[in-house]
This record gives structure tokens, C-alpha cells and sequence, in this order.
């Protein structure tokens, strides 16, 4: 089996992360931070807003049980592509919307997925997750991997991660693990 890889951003990356594990075949989705200096590839830096890192999910997955294509359908339901450097309450570009692609193919298809998007007017306003060239992925601190799962009456974990991770576990349940 050859896994292959997807980096997407779109805000905190506890909900992607906890979101894309439950998916059919993810092997693993592992926060992290891309578009900065490895030396500022911590949470506290990033978190400044300052380092030019985004807070990403890098999922590998089995492209023989989940398409590239299904992955980034289930991205534009986690997060809202029009909010440009934030995703509700969490501002600054470290919480931009964003698709890390990393080969020719897969920007082709981040991209055909976005005008797919605009031309059935899926969204009521301009769609601006961006589509870059994934540089270098930095997985986050270890306390951040599992986090929601682990922690979910902690505070934000309850009031912003949970509902769209129970959303989104009605919206593709045919797709989940058991």
C-alpha cells in the first residue's frame, strides 16, 4: 500500500485533526504548523501570529479507500472558506484557510474543487482558503496530537470544537470507522 499525504489548514487544527482520524481509510492525521522557520514551529510562537506558520492536519491516507478528492470535500465542510486569517473566534493568519498541496496533481485538484465550489454557489460569499505548495511540515507538540478526543469538556474543546465535530460525524457517517 502507498499512503499518501494531504496538508490542509482551517483554524485550529484540533478539529480537523480529531475529524480526519475517524475517516475510512486515514491513517493518521497529525497536527502541525507549515510556512514558517523551523525555529519558530511551536505553538506558543505561532500562536503570535508573527512566525508566517499556519496550524495544519497532515492526514496520510490510503488512496485506495479514500480519493484526495473526498478528503477536500470533507475540509470545505470542517472549516468556513471564506473567513479570510480566522476561523470564528480564532484570528490571525496561523487560523487562515488553506490547502498545502504537494505534488502538481493535487493543486489541480484543490483548485478544480474551488471553482467547482464558486460555480455551483455553494458558498454565498468569495471563497479565499488559499492553495500553496507545502514548504516543510513541523508536527506540533505531543500534547496537541489526540487533544479534542482527550480533552473534550475543556472549555473551547466543548463549546467550539464539538459541534462541528459532531456535525461532521453526521454529515459523512458512512465514511467513519467503526
Amino acid at each position: 500500500m502507498a499512503t499518501q499525504f494531504a496538508t490542509l489548514g482551517g483554524g485550529c487544527f484540533w478539529c480537523i485533526e480529531a475529524a480526519f482520524n475517524t475517516v475510512k481509510g486515514v491513517i493518521k492525521a497529525t497536527s502541525g504548523y507549515t510556512g514558517g522557520e523551523p525555529e519558530t514551529a511551536d505553538y506558543k510562537t505561532v500562536c503570535s501570529g508573527t512566525t508566517g506558520h499556519v496550524e495544519v492536519v497532515q492526514i496520510e491516507f490510503d488512496p485506495e479507500l479514500i480519493s484526495y478528492e473526498q478528503l477536500l470535500v470533507m475540509f470545505f465542510k470542517l472549516h468556513d472558506p471564506t473567513q479570510l486569517n480566522k476561523q470564528g473566534n480564532d484570528l490571525g493568519t496561523q487560523y487562515r484557510g488553506a490547502i498545502f498541496y504537494h505534488n502538481d496533481e493535487q493543486q489541480l485538484q484543490a483548485k478544480a474543487m474551488i471553482d467547482l465550489l464558486k460555480e455551483q454557489q455553494v458558498f454565498e460569499q468569495e471563497i479565499v482558503t488559499a492553495v500553496e505548495p507545502l514548504t516543510e511540515f513541523y508536527p506540533a507538540e505531543d500534547y496537541h496530537q489526540g487533544y479534542f478526543l482527550e480533552n473534550p469538556d475543556q472549555a473551547y474543546c466543548a463549546m467550539v470544537v464539538s459541534p462541528k465535530y459532531e456535525k461532521f460525524r453526521a454529515l459523512f457517517s458512512e465514511q467513519l470507522k467503526s
